[in-house]
């Protein structure tokens, strides 16, 4: 994919989020996911689905999912990838560091909400495999985000908790919130 493309996906992505009736829906979706971080003071986030029907301006076409997450302000998720779907993500109200790292060293990608910034200060591109995690110095952090991966079949791996152990997976919807999967050997360090 060219950056052109990309940009254009980013760019429909955007209007989308940004429609008043999509926006008015996303509000609703944020106070649910906001009410069970606060019920969950352990949790470092809080998500849901957002049903694809909510946005009013057309996606482009290999979008399968949205979700809304917030982020618990003053922590960091931990590290995950995404082994099958590309990830695009805005941040939504609230700022924060979403690093990734494709080899070497984690890289910063500093996002905020403010809708007069360009959209690459707003948006990050996360292809399949690619690790990443949000840290957040401040208040809660919301952002949304869309997948290639419907909702059942979007897969989130993690760090195994013992170096050189599998990766452990999971899916964030569907039969059971925290499925094991089978994952290479030294795949599964923190990266």
């Amino acid at each position: 994919m060219t950056d052109q493309e990309e940009a254009r996906i980013l760019a429909a992505l955007d209007l989308a989020v940004g429609a008043a009736p999509a926006r008015a829906r996303i509000e609703a979706i944020v106070a649910r996911a906001g009410r069970r971080l606060r019920e969950s003071p352990g949790e470092p986030l809080a998500w849901e689905p957002v049903p694809l029907d909510v946005y009013t301006s057309p996606l482009p076409e290999a979008i399968r999912s949205s979700w809304v997450f917030v982020v618990r302000g003053g922590t960091a998720t931990g590290a995950e990838r995404h082994p099958n779907s590309h990830q695009r993500m805005m941040s939504y109200r609230g700022s924060g560091d979403f690093q990734t790292r494709a080899g070497g060293d984690w890289r910063s990608h500093l996002l905020t909400s403010d809708p007069a910034a360009p959209i690459e200060g707003r948006w990050i591109s996360i292809p399949p495999g690619v690790w990443h995690k949000g840290v957040v110095p401040g208040a809660d952090w919301v952002v949304v985000s869309f997948h290639t991966a419907t909702q059942l079949e979007l897969v989130e791996e993690r760090p195994a908790a013992e170096a050189g152990g599998p990766v452990r997976r999971r899916r964030y919807a569907g039969q059971g919130r925290a499925r094991p999967g089978p994952a290479s050997r030294g795949e599964g360090r923190e990266p």
